[in-house]
């Protein structure tokens, strides 16, 4: 080789690892990391029913052993209130002797009235006691801890201040209910921009300050980062700040709202974040899947196994 070619193919080679250098210290070759298969994983990922029928079938006991068998230790259920008694209990069972946590399913979304944040009236909190009550054994059923709970619309008709307090208020009500029974009301801020204009909660910093005021082990925070991303951002300070109040993670990307990789959030970081933190709650996949079938299925589980090798 001429001393010039080898010059200039030295010279090549050491920018290619110069700038392999600097992409492993930004975090930007770590991305390509490969997944590791099998295993437990290091957080409690929940999956939803329907994540894996293509592998498992359209059985939801089905699919949660397949889950498991895949290292899976949570599901979730936003729909649980609404299957049958027996079903909720097989569910129960199922994730029992699995050893497996279930996450959320959802007691209150109201998109469409703004009562919650409105309406104060003996009437309607007792109302809401007896539709808490009824989540009570359905929680009791499938073995839940937490539930979710979303108050609806915003009112363009009293101040923001006056909403907040009657927010509080009804929810000082689900908390004399949930008490007793140990079951614990999430909040989770919704996005206006993409998926619900209009509501009332937004925020972690809100959610917060609702918390506090209500001031129960019952009503604490669900923080879905899809939604937050969207909102506010700023996921791991305020994923910080509202520590002592958030018992409950869901993720899905953005843009999107499907797997881990398929959007803009460094999921491994967030993931390592909560770990190191001492998490050991549930991270729910309330999200969709980019690609169908199988492959699609399998290309789910590599996500999560590539955000939580770190």
């Amino acid at each position: 080789m001429k001393r010039r070619e080898f010059l200039a193919t030295g010279a090549a080679a050491a920018a290619s690892l110069t700038a392999a250098g600097v992409a492993a210290a930004d975090g930007h070759a770590d991305d390509e990391k490969p997944a590791k298969p099998g295993g437990a994983f290091k957080l409690k990922y929940a999956p939803h029913q329907g994540h894996f029928k293509h592998h498992a079938g359209d059985d939801v006991l089905d699919q949660i052993q397949f889950a498991a068998d895949q290292g899976f230790s949570a599901w979730e259920d936003n729909g649980m209130p609404r299957k049958d008694p027996k079903l909720q209990e097989a569910i129960g069972k199922k994730l029992r002797d699995n050893g497996m946590t279930m996450g959320v399913f959802v007691s209150r979304a109201d998109f469409g009235s703004d009562k919650f944040v409105t309406d104060t009236s003996k009437g309607y909190r007792d109302s809401l006691r007896e539709a808490m009550k009824k989540n009570i054994e359905v929680a009791k059923r499938c073995g839940a801890k937490w539930t979710t709970v979303v108050p609806g619309k915003i009112s363009n008709r009293i101040e923001m201040d006056y909403q907040t307090a009657n927010c509080i208020e009804n929810l000082k009500v689900v908390a004399e209910v949930f008490e007793p029974a140990g079951l614990v009301a999430v909040l989770e801020p919704l996005n206006w921009w993409a998926n619900h204009p209009g509501l009332f909660l937004t925020k972690i910093p809100q959610a917060y300050l609702i918390c506090k005021g209500v001031g129960s082990p019952s009503v604490k925070i669900l923080n879905d980062l899809y939604h937050q991303q969207i909102t506010e951002g700023n996921l791991i300070p305020n994923i910080n700040n509202a520590w002592d109040e958030t018992p409950y993670f869901q993720v899905g990307d953005s843009p999107g709202r499907k797997e881990p990789w398929t959007g803009e959030i460094n999921y491994r970081n967030v993931f390592k974040h909560l770990h190191k933190k001492g998490y050991t709650g549930v991270v729910g996949m309330e999200h969709g899947i980019s690609q169908g079938g199988k492959e699609g299925e399998q290309k789910l589980i590599d996500a999560y196994r590539k955000a939580d090798d770190f």
